[in-house]
């Protein structure tokens, strides 16, 4: 008898004649993420397993931030021995209380006792044991699942539901504009949560934000490397754009002047990360530079696609989602970025192409770009 890991998956089910390479991946990052534990990892009869790893709690927690997890268990692994199996169920058991339901099933339709016979005596051995028992068929407070598979028998009685999704890896790689704003790192989330593997690039406007809006940033994204293995921080400087829209440009297109620069940067960075997409977390009439009229000026100026996965959420529903995956506290610390500094008292928030193309000839947006990409740095979290 020995501790391991149960990992259940759920959409990939459903990839048919893929489905081999998707549970590959899956196998793969869930080996990555408890690797440094000393843990074995393998796949059998629709099932991930973890064992030989010292603690299984921290080795949980981990695997169920891994995107295409549906749950985890933590079980006890027997022979195929009913007398095995009925001391691990005693010991999982073990000074619990209230009511109890036993799940049987047979993977291995060999093995002498039925399902509904094992459960049935498994759960009458349960009640002679401890006295603090009892049984309730309909809504059991604890559900003891016994799986009898190929190899051995598998007992768990706690379900931690992971984050869902698809594998990393399997959906390609994107660019992430990650500000620090409580937005950006939601966008990025949803997108990583297809398979998508996440850079970031951030756009930094020293003296205006400080070292402590940079370390805010980098930390959004070391929570979010965290369901990836780790993220990439390409940090570009920005201050000197905004003094020459700011110096040369008409006010109230400077919102999306800055927009159409990061854009353009930001594509140049994406193709030498081997990335495929831009993501951000602009969400439809929620500022001056979010309306209807300005993306389409801003998409205008980049030819790879730009994800936009939280363009009809409702705010609250995006506060939400950052408290569920543990970035809206960062995100709200009071440091400003590089969007709040420059805001123009009135935005124009119905800018025309043309506007914005006859305001860049007044600056030179080719060496304002060149020098930001040759100042960029790369930070890994």
């Amino acid at each position: 008898m020995r501790e391991v890991l149960l990992v259940r998956f759920g959409e990939v089910h459903l990839k048919g004649a893929n489905r081999p390479y998707f549970l590959r991946m899956l196998t793969d990052n869930v080996r990555h993420c408890v690797e440094d534990l000393g843990a074995r990892v393998w796949f059998s009869d629709s099932r991930i397993y973890v064992a030989e790893v010292e603690d299984i709690a921290e080795a949980a927690e981990r695997v169920r931030k891994v995107f295409g997890v549906y749950s985890v268990s933590p079980a006890l692994e027997t022979a195929k021995e009913f007398e095995e199996i009925s001391a691990a169920a005693l010991r999982l058991m073990e000074g619990k209380t209230g009511t109890f339901k036993v799940f049987a099933r047979r993977s291995d339709k060999s093995f002498p006792i039925s399902s509904n016979d094992m459960a049935a005596e498994l759960g009458h051995r349960i009640l002679v044991a401890y006295k603090g028992l009892r049984v309730d068929v309909h809504k059991p407070e604890i559900k003891l699942h016994v799986e009898v598979r190929e190899r051995n028998a598998y007992l768990c009685s706690e379900e931690i539901m992971g984050v869902g999704g698809m594998p990393i890896g399997t959906g390609g790689r994107a660019a992430l504009l990650l500000s620090g704003g409580i937005d950006s790192p939601v966008a990025g989330y949803s997108i990583m949560r297809r398979g998508v593997k996440i850079e970031a690039i951030h756009f930094e406007s020293p003296p205006y934000t400080g070292e402590r809006a940079k370390e805010k940033v980098l930390a959004l994204a070391k929570k979010l490397g965290a369901f990836q293995g780790g993220m990439r921080v390409c940090v570009v400087p920005f201050t000197k754009i905004q003094l020459e829209i700011h110096d040369k440009c008409p006010e109230e297109l400077g919102t999306v002047l800055m927009r159409r620069f990061m854009m353009r940067i930001a594509e140049r960075l994406a193709n030498q990360l081997k990335a495929q997409a831009l993501v951000t977390g602009e969400n439809i009439g929620q500022v001056a530079s979010q309306t209807m009229d300005a993306i389409v000026c801003t998409d205008m100026v980049v030819g790879m696609p730009v994800f936009r996965p939280l363009i009809g959420f409702d705010k609250i529903d995006i506060i939400r989602e950052a408290e569920k995956i543990d970035t809206y506290e960062t995100s709200i610390l009071p440091y400003e970025d590089c969007c709040t500094v420059f805001t123009p008292r009135h935005p124009n928030t119905r800018p025309k192409p043309k506007m914005l193309e006859k305001a860049e000839e007044l600056l030179d947006v080719a060496a304002l770009e060149d020098e930001a990409v040759a100042g960029t740095r790369m930070v890994e979290v």
